[in-house]
């Protein structure tokens, strides 16, 4: 199993997992609300995939998160 290691990365996703559980969303329920399959997050918390721009944007706004404030919080390369 090839996972993605980017630490930059790494943290969006966390922050998309944490936001998808603190909230009580089951993974189910988030791919249902973004026209993706359960595997299809599963995969991507696990980072066995990546998310692509528009992928991550229909994540965050699904959650409520703010996707310009993941991003502006990461630290530069």
């Amino acid at each position: 199993m090839k996972t993605i290691v980017r630490k930059d990365y790494a943290k969006i996703i966390k922050n998309l997992t944490f936001a998808r559980k603190s909230q009580g969303i089951r993974q189910h329920a988030l791919a249902k609300k973004i026209g993706k399959t359960q595997s299809f997050v599963s995969k991507y918390e696990r980072r066995e995939r990546r998310l692509d721009v528009m992928e991550f944007l229909d994540v965050s706004r699904a959650l409520g998160v703010d996707p310009s404030n993941m991003i502006k919080n990461l630290p530069n390369p």
